[in-house]
């Protein structure tokens, strides 16, 4: 590669830093982030390679580093298990048109995000219903994540509603994005449609990435729970605009 192309490689590497950054404190919104800024510099489908590795590896940092993995997996096991079946499903169902399904998540975000910022919390799952609760989230998640590629809906404000610590949330929020992120490759795979061609350039991306997500989870760390929850609800407003705008 030339060095003309060392400009728009050091703005890609910008770009996936502050993606990680912003995964590292919300434990969410890489994609979205990334996805936003690159499309300014190359065409989707050269950016959604270029996600592949980054979003899958800093998932799995997410979900499996941390003193909490199997607490929260033997809690939320059902909430994986029914993601992958509704991915499994949603194969069989015809796909929506991408604008349309992007701004109808938004909507959700945004209104999930404004709800919480205003005060209003829903009652957490009684203990003998959570695992049907999971169940539901999980399976309704696995189908827009089949039929969209985004796995935020119902399951971050699902994990939110079960009053995590911000620790704990984030980890959880890595383990049910693994899922969903894996399932959604074999989906993509078994369909003909999971290219390899940005392989190595994915590669690439991933260390400003997993840098980036460093950083911000360093910031986190420094947060206090309530501030942790309205950057969070900020966070969640932020990405429901932004899905809105690329819908449109």
């Amino acid at each position: 590669m030339s060095f003309a192309h060392l400009p728009e490689l050091a703005l890609v590497g910008l770009v996936f830093f502050a993606a990680g950054v912003v995964k590292g404190v919300l434990g969410m919104g890489l994609p979205t982030f990334a996805m936003g800024f690159l499309g300014l510099l190359m065409t989707v489908p050269q950016a959604a390679g270029l996600l592949t590795l980054p979003s899958l590896l800093t998932n799995l940092w997410q979900g499996l580093v941390g003193p909490g993995l199997r607490p929260l997996l033997r809690r939320l096991w059902p909430l994986q298990l029914a993601i992958v079946v509704g991915v499994a499903a949603a194969a069989w169902l015809p796909l929506p048109n991408e604008g349309l399904g992007r701004q109808l998540l938004g909507a959700c975000l945004l209104a999930y995000g404004v709800g919480g910022l205003a005060g209003w919390r829903p009652r957490r799952p009684r203990p003998g219903r959570e695992a049907l609760a999971s169940t539901i989230a999980g399976v309704t998640t696995g189908l827009v994540t089949g039929l969209t590629g985004v796995f935020v809906l119902p399951a971050v404000p699902y994990l939110q509603w079960l009053r995590l610590d911000r620790d704990a949330l984030a980890q959880a929020l890595g383990l049910s994005f693994s899922t969903s992120t894996i399932a959604l490759a074999a989906l993509l795979a078994a369909r003909g449609e999971l290219g390899m061609a940005a392989s190595l350039q994915s590669a690439l991306a991933l260390v400003p990435a997993l840098a980036g997500m460093a950083v911000g989870q360093r910031l986190r760390s420094h947060l206090s729970e309530a501030g942790f929850r309205r950057c969070f609800l900020v966070g969640l407003v932020l990405l429901g605009a932004w899905a809105i705008v690329a819908g449109g």
